[in-house]
């Protein structure tokens, strides 16, 4: 007996699928639900076995723990979650209820089936994610780590923690703040800082010491990030790489790079003033002590160059808005200004915005100068021009010198080998190098008899 009435009226409108199966798993009933979840007519599954539309793989444990509904002495229920096939071939993931129901009004057994497919859907991407990033975790050589808003509880450590901090992944989640027992004293204050900041919301970037098994030996980089949930701080997550050779390079740059300037510019003022004492007591060695005097103040110059350039280097390499027409403006007044003989002609729009590092106008002032200096006119000519295009904004240095010996041109176009180094003439063309690289920029270069033609090339803001 199915049921009917007003009963039948709300089972039709119920959201889950119902059937009722006699003993043998035959449908006796099916409620309107299975038209909008499976696509069957509810009249059409009448008299069929609701076992034919279970997956091969799920029907064999469906008919146990159905059977044993059936042989239940008294009520009995269970829930179980398997793949039912819909009208189209597809297959619909259903978690069931199943009972033994003895109502007398109902002549079988009551199975209340409900959707699951999404969720089944999400939780196996989620695993499949899972298992990449504990994947990822277990080969990386950073640190991956994910801690509670209030740094109490650890979430999540790989195995790279014991090589970097040179402390235990189990007492770290035993006790989430031991990790501060393997920095270095001096800069315990700093890391604290740090997190402090973190749990209110802000993003941490901080280097500091660590491993106190190796003497604090080991430099670390923190990326730290607060994850937000509506409005508030609910995790702390980040990566930990270890950057000791990278600070071991950048102290022995430093030394190197001081010393070398330094001494440099000593001795060349040295040289430079005994050449000219050598000019005034002996004038017929004017031409020698010339030739000294030009090559001492063309190595200052490098070495000035050289200074500039690793200022450039260390400075912030993030890209901001520059109107580059207005920086190219103030580059050609100031060459007006240095080389009076030469003639530099400008063409720009009112402005024309793109995304570059600080230190346009040294690579601009570059571009010209070499222009000027490797120019055999007495009076060199130079054209620049400033073009805005739909994504690009281009700077286009035009002159009438010697054509652009092809191991300098690599240089600026990246084209070169790390033993090009040796053989190019000096550090401006690399200056502009790197600028334009840091700044994602292009720089091409053709030459002919007739002159050169550089064009550098940045990203345009257009908001």
């Amino acid at each position: 007996m199915v049921p009917s009435g007003s009963f039948d009226v709300l089972l039709d409108h119920a959201q889950d699928k119902i059937v009722v199966v006699d003993e043998h798993g035959d449908v006796t009933y099916a409620n309107e639900a299975i038209r909008r979840t499976l696509g069957y007519d509810p009249e059409d599954v009448l008299g069929t076995n609701a076992f034919d539309y279970i997956h091969p793989e799920d029907v064999d444990a469906i008919r146990t723990a159905f059977e044993r509904l059936v042989h239940a002495d008294g009520y009995a229920e269970d829930t179980a979650t398997y793949r039912f096939r819909h009208a189209d071939g597809s297959w619909v993931t259903f978690e069931s209820r199943l009972s033994n129901c003895t109502d007398d009004d109902l002549d079988g057994y009551v199975v209340s089936s409900r959707d699951i497919t999404d969720r089944v859907t999400a939780e196996r991407d989620r695993q499949e994610t899972t298992s990449r990033l504990q994947e990822l975790a277990a080969t990386t050589g950073d640190v991956l780590w994910m801690f509670s808003a209030d740094w109490t509880e650890l979430l999540f450590v790989n195995p790279a923690y014991e090589d970097v901090y040179g402390g235990d992944v189990e007492e770290l989640y035993a006790d989430p703040t031991s990790f501060l027992d393997t920095v270095h004293p001096e800069d315990v204050p700093r890391v604290e800082e740090a997190m402090a900041a973190l749990a209110t919301g802000d993003s941490q970037s901080i280097e500091y010491r660590a491993d106190s098994t190796d003497g604090y030996g080991t430099w670390v980089w923190v990326q730290a990030e607060p994850i937000i949930e509506d409005g508030e701080v609910v995790r702390i997550t980040g990566f930990t790489r270890d950057v000791t050779d990278r600070r071991r390079r950048e102290r022995q740059l430093y030394v190197i790079d001081t010393l070398l300037r330094h001494n440099l510019r000593n001795d060349l003022t040295v040289v430079l003033g005994e050449a000219r004492r050598i000019a005034d007591a002996y004038p017929d060695a004017a031409p020698h002590t010339d030739v000294i005097c030009d090559t001492a103040e063309a190595l200052l110059e490098s070495a000035e160059k050289g200074r500039a350039l690793i200022e450039r280097l260390d400075a912030d390499a993030s890209r901001h808005r520059v109107d580059v027409a207005a920086t190219v403006e103030e580059c050609v007044a100031r060459i007006d200004d240095r080389y009076p003989n030469s003639t530099v002609d400008v063409a720009c729009p009112d402005a024309a915005r793109a995304r570059c590092i600080d230190g346009l106008d040294a690579a601009i002032t570059e571009l010209l100068e070499n222009a000027i200096h490797h120019n055999d006119d007495p009076e060199p000519a130079v054209h620049v021009t400033v073009t805005e295009g739909t994504d690009e904004v281009t700077v286009t240095v035009t002159d009438n010198a010697t054509p652009i010996p092809g191991i300098e041109a690599n240089v600026l176009t990246g084209d070169h080998d790390m033993t090009d180094v040796y053989h190019s003439s000096g550090l401006g063309l690399w200056l502009v190098y790197w600028l334009v690289e840091r700044s994602n920029g292009e720089i091409t270069v053709e030459s002919s008899d007739d002159g050169n033609r550089i064009q550098v090339t940045f990203d345009r803001v257009t908001d």
